[in-house]
């Protein structure tokens, strides 16, 4: 007893010993394992496992033990700037992951000259909660002066063992992260170099772990094209080499149905179909929209596959059929690279390609991606007259912005026997706060209580969705849908477009947070609270319902006699934005042999929609691959494990070649070794 006792006593003397003379290091230590911790709390709100613990610890032990070797009067500079360097990140990707459920990337540092055109945007999100990471500098910086002023630097400087604090720190860094790595699963390894499950990797690895990868694959293809570019190219052949590749690539009753057709693609911003539901006092809130759904074609089960690069990510799937890229914006990172898209495959017919948005050309590097892409011609903002009191959000509103484009496009059709174009708009951008501007529309309920004092029912008015982050989203989609209307009868009223069809889109939803929409269907007026779940007027909006409700209208439509009876009814298939290119080019008696999307007539049920993130949507569920949950969509169907899997497995080879197509110009080479 007596022997354990002095082992014990011993033992914390050495402690005690530790704290006094490495204060600076763990105040580092423990501050910044403090930060990465809130980062997951506050974005994820899982942390339920210590492998990211371990992880960043271990990242912060290595880093921490490098400042041994540092002489003690300079080791709070460097342990400051690391804090910062943390700080920083924890920040930036607590603000991100707000708008986009996901974290941040290296690859997207390109695209931060975006920022000055959507600053409404930011900071109508802002929150004074994502800057409690600036309290760690602070304090470290408290605890500096503290040691300063009693002489810790001096007396550190004479006791401190620098190179073999930095030897055991190091080694204790190391042990760490191995402990982490060995308890790790394949399909963890593989997400970590994939990269494109962004929110498991930091459940999984922390945040730390996450950024250093991040700058790896970011840095890596750039640094040597070579590097992996033999292993993409295996892919890429495998992929397109699988003998059912060619399943759904079958002639259908709409091949070639639009050869020596015009097509006009019209870019709806931030339109969402749930939308085309709603009523109030009797008003639809989307009545033009409504009624083209009915006189065309309605795509009812239509998702954009949109990352990062948002508006600019549709368009980029949308033209080429292949996905975003896992490692920042093709548009402003990769727009350089060889892609097969329909501009250029109608350029090659004849037709005359062009786009045409209210905005400033350079916005999204649209000025450099749209040539790329094949757009022969470009009407953007210098194209419009407008002063001040026209601009709603980022540019021309959207009712100027038709009425001036309607002469532009019959210039065009004068000019050329054929052209293909996209027409891009953007009132109905985030922020949703020019109230002025949109024009009012009554979402006011009148309902009726009874007085308990008076014995007498009374009328009451509620205007709750009034100054809410979703009742400004609908009066400004009532704004655009105005505009749309405008849009549909300058073409029915011009003595043009008879041979032209329109494509009209929505490009991603409104990124609304689930609480925000929630208030929308679980709302009860009388009593100023969300309904209870025992409570017959609750409707389940949870996180599957929420992602299931990011669907946007698809809508074919043309005023051309013939092929307006053709181009009608609603299609149900479930479908993205990779499987227009495929459909429409089919129509025009094309084929993309390395689109990554189906036509939709072909593949019909057994389509398989990805997202950037590793879910899928199919015509049976809703599959979430960060928590490997998922939601039945057809209840009268039973789903097997074998077929979850192959379908994850099919997601998964799906944006990898995607990936390796991009960042390895794949086609490219390919078009190259061809010739």
């Amino acid at each position: 007893m007596k022997k354990f006792l002095n082992v014990f006593h011993k033992s914390k003397r050495k402690v005690i010993e530790y704290i006094i003379s490495n204060r600076l290091f763990l105040s580092y230590v423990i501050l910044s394992v403090i930060g990465t911790f809130l980062v997951r709390h506050l974005t994820l709100g899982r942390v339920t496992t210590l492998f990211p613990f371990f992880t960043d610890l271990g990242i912060i032990l290595l880093v921490g033990g490098i400042g041994y070797i540092i002489r003690a009067k300079n080791q709070f500079k460097y342990f400051f700037t690391w804090i910062c360097i943390f700080t920083l990140i924890e920040i930036v990707n607590s603000i991100y992951y707000v708008f986009y459920t996901s974290f941040a990337s290296f690859g997207e540092l390109s695209s931060l000259s975006q920022a000055e055109t959507v600053t409404g945007s930011i900071f109508e999100k802002l929150s004074l909660s994502y800057f409690i990471y600036l309290i760690f500098p602070a304090i470290f910086y408290l605890v500096h002066k503290k040691l300063n002023a009693s002489a810790y630097y001096n007396f550190i400087g004479k006791v401190e063992k620098g190179k073999i604090m930095c030897l055991i720190t190091l080694a204790a860094g190391f042990g760490l992260l191995s402990f982490s790595f060995a308890k790790a699963e394949r399909q963890d390894y593989s997400r970590l170099a994939k990269l494109w499950n962004r929110n498991f990797i930091v459940e999984r690895w922390g945040i730390l772990m996450y950024e250093a990868n991040d700058l790896f694959q970011t840095l890596r293809p750039r640094l040597s094209s070579l590097f992996g570019l033999e292993e993409a190219q295996e892919l890429f052949n495998e992929y397109f080499g699988a003998e059912d590749r060619n399943e759904y690539k079958s002639e259908n009753k709409y091949t070639g149905i639009l050869e020596g057709k015009n097509i006009v693609f019209v870019h709806m911003e931030s339109m969402q179909s749930f939308l085309m539901d709603l009523v109030f006092n009797g008003v639809e809130l989307t009545p033009n929209l409504n009624k083209l759904a009915k006189e065309g074609m309605f795509f009812s089960n239509f998702y954009p596959q949109v990352s990062t690069g948002t508006s600019s990510d549709t368009e980029f799937t949308l033209l080429s059929s292949l996905m975003p890229a896992a490692s920042g914006p093709v548009f402003t990172s990769y727009y350089d690279r060889n892609y097969n898209t329909i501009p250029k495959y109608l350029t090659e017919m004849g037709y005359y390609t062009y786009s045409m948005h209210g905005n400033l050309s350079s916005m999204w590097n649209r000025n450099k991606a749209h040539p790329s892409l094949g757009y022969q011609g470009m009407y953007f903002e210098e194209t419009f007259e407008y002063g001040e009191e026209d601009v709603i959000n980022l540019g021309i509103n959207d009712k100027l912005f038709y009425k001036q484009a309607v002469p532009v496009l019959e210039q065009i059709e004068r000019s050329y026997p054929n052209y293909m174009g996209t027409i891009i708009t953007l009132s109905n951008h985030s922020p949703f706060t020019f109230i002025e501007q949109y024009g009012e529309f009554d979402f006011s309920v009148t309902y009726q209580e009874l007085n308990q004092e008076t014995g007498i029912v009374e009328t009451k008015i509620s205007n709750y969705l009034e100054g809410t982050a979703v009742g400004n989203y609908m009066n400004s989609v009532h704004y655009a849908d105005e505009a749309l209307g405008d849009f549909i009868q300058y073409i029915k009223s011009s003595d043009y477009f008879d041979n032209t069809i329109f494509v009209f889109y929505g490009d991603h939803d409104a990124k609304l947070t689930r609480k925000e929409l929630n208030y929308l269907f679980n709302y009860d007026y009388r009593t100023g609270k969300l309904y209870d779940e025992e409570d017959e007027h609750y409707v389940t909006y949870d996180s599957f319902a929420h992602d299931l409700n990011k669907k946007t209208p698809l809508i074919i439509w043309t005023k051309n006699d013939k092929l307006k009876y053709t181009f009608r009814g609603e299609i149900d298939y479930y479908m993205g934005m990779i499987d227009v290119a495929p459909t429409i080019l089919n129509m025009f008696g094309l084929s993309n042999d390395y689109a990554l999307g189906h036509d939709i007539f072909n593949i019909r049920d057994n389509n398989v929609i990805a997202f950037p993130n590793g879910n899928f949507i199919t015509n049976m569920m809703y599959y979430n691959n960060s928590t490997g949950d998922y939601k039945i969509i057809n209840e009268n169907i039973i789903i097997d494990e074998n077929y979850i899997e192959n379908r994850k497995k099919d997601v998964e080879n799906l944006l990898d070649v995607s990936n390796a197509i991009i960042v390895y110009n794949l086609l490219d080479a390919k078009e190259k070794f061809d010739e």
